[in-house]
């Protein structure tokens, strides 16, 4: 499972309210929508013509894992049934760019891969690896994408990739039964959150279950917090490197992180405990176990309710959402997105990117949960709860006022590799959270030898 995230955008501040209002107001019923057939799937009339590809033979590549990838291969099963193509789906490792750069050297490239970051993308238009979309995938963009988003998918004004997936990563999921026990409501602000923690923690449950085997899921805390402390002027003038690591801001980011990462009793396992638990156990152990759960809570994207799912934990019954409290004058909220890019100037890789254009292919992966489309044309009542619902209703009214995740927009050496640059850097400092200079100027060096500056 990588983000998305999933894939992670910055949404304006009037649509958080929304998103606030929306998803709290969610949360009082609901079962994950999973008895209900959902509109605008698959058995609807298609919104979008292909080509017929009887015979040929197509690869995707994504970074996807576990429900993820199973509920993106129904996509792809729909595209093979209207087609007539066979897919095979090819599982890629972090960083994509090198995974993708092996498999170019070896004379084998996927027709199709789905990029997690915005470097990712500009990295293989670079490389002359990309294709530009075709006519046909270009109309699907122009009907059903607000201008931002087609802009993303586009490096030097040429059109190259279409964003099918985006996430909501400003969310702080809980287990109801364990804030109902601790006499614990949803916080409002970062002061709120550590006084719901302190109270958590004292009734002998972990406050927080942190992911920090992944280093991705760091750079997203630290994203939130900086984003609602410093403002989005600094947030995008330290996305852009044009201000060093070692500024003030990063400093009084780190040092507020270091205020929940630094009591150990806060943290599932502590400090090592985090360090070794991956996402998806990150999200499971929260919600197993009634109301003595190894945490309460679970920082993480809509995407969340995937890995929810494979618990006995029902969504919007059990599971509860909460948006990411704020630590400066506004809350945050930080979303990104997986883009679909040809990687072959064939038939069969442009119409796999115009089918998911469409919203057809979006409402088939948004029944099953834990998926939000940027695309505009998909029916919400497509989604299978209100929660979700909701989510994706807030994105889309963003329109075009938005922010991509810094780390998916930095290079892939400095904020999307596993064991080095900004994950690294970030896992250090969960291990020692008192060290917020030694981080800055590990951070600073990493991010001057990726940017070049």
């Amino acid at each position: 499972m990588r983000r998305h995230g999933t894939s992670r955008t910055t949404l304006s501040w009037a649509a958080l309210a929304a998103a606030g209002a929306l998803t709290l107001g969610a949360c009082g019923g609901g079962d994950g929508g999973k008895d209900q057939p959902a509109p605008g799937g698959a058995e609807q009339t298609p919104s979008v013509a292909l080509p017929q590809l009887n015979g040929e033979k197509l690869e995707v590549a994504a970074v996807w894992t576990g429900p993820e990838q199973e509920n993106f291969t129904k996509v792809l099963k729909e595209f093979e049934k209207r087609t007539g193509a066979s897919v095979t789906f090819v599982p890629a490792q972090d960083p994509i760019v090198t995974f993708l750069g092996s498999k170019i050297a070896g004379g084998a490239p996927p027709d199709v891969a789905l990029l997690p970051q915005v470097g990712a993308l500009v990295s293989a238009v670079q490389n002359k690896w990309a294709q530009p979309v075709g006519p046909e995938a270009q109309a699907q963009l122009d009907k059903n994408y607000s201008a931002g988003w087609k802009t993303l998918g586009a490096v030097g004004g040429t059109q190259y990739g279409v964003y099918y997936k985006a996430a909501n990563k400003s969310l702080i999921w809980y287990n109801a039964k364990a804030f109902e026990a601790a006499g614990v409501k949803p916080p409002a602000t970062w002061k709120e959150l550590l006084t719901a923690a302190d109270t958590l923690s004292a009734s002998g449950t972990p406050a927080v279950s942190v992911a920090g085997a992944d280093g991705w899921t760091l750079t997203d805390w630290f994203e939130n917090v900086y984003l609602s402390q410093a403002g989005p002027e600094k947030y995008d003038q330290l996305a852009k490197h044009e201000i060093k690591w070692t500024d003030d801001s990063v400093k009084q980011a780190l040092t507020t992180l270091g205020e929940l990462f630094g009591r150990k009793d806060f943290l599932a396992g502590g400090p090592s405990g985090a360090l070794s638990t991956e996402f998806p156990k990150s999200v499971t152990q929260t919600f197993t176990g009634g109301d003595r759960p190894a945490a309460a809570m679970v920082f993480e994207g809509d995407f969340v309710a995937v890995n929810i799912a494979q618990t006995e934990a029902k969504v919007g019954t059990d599971a509860l959402v909460f948006p990411f409290p704020a630590v400066g004058a506004k809350a945050p909220v930080v979303s990104g997105g997986d883009v679909a890019v040809a990687l072959k100037p064939s038939k069969g890789a442009q119409a796999l990117l115009t089918f998911l254009a469409s919203a057809d292919a979006a409402a088939i992966q948004a029944r099953e949960g834990g998926f939000i489309s940027p695309n505009k044309a998909v029916d919400p009542a497509a989604y299978p709860n209100d929660i979700q619902r909701n989510i994706a209703k807030a994105l889309i009214a963003a329109g075009d006022d938005f922010r991509f995740d810094m780390s998916d927009q930095a290079p892939a050496a400095f904020g999307g590799t596993p064991g080095a640059g900004e994950w690294k850097a970030l896992q250090d400092f969960l291990a020692n959270p008192s060290d917020v200079a030694g981080t800055q100027a590990k951070l600073e060096a990493d991010a001057a030898k990726a940017y070049g500056n």
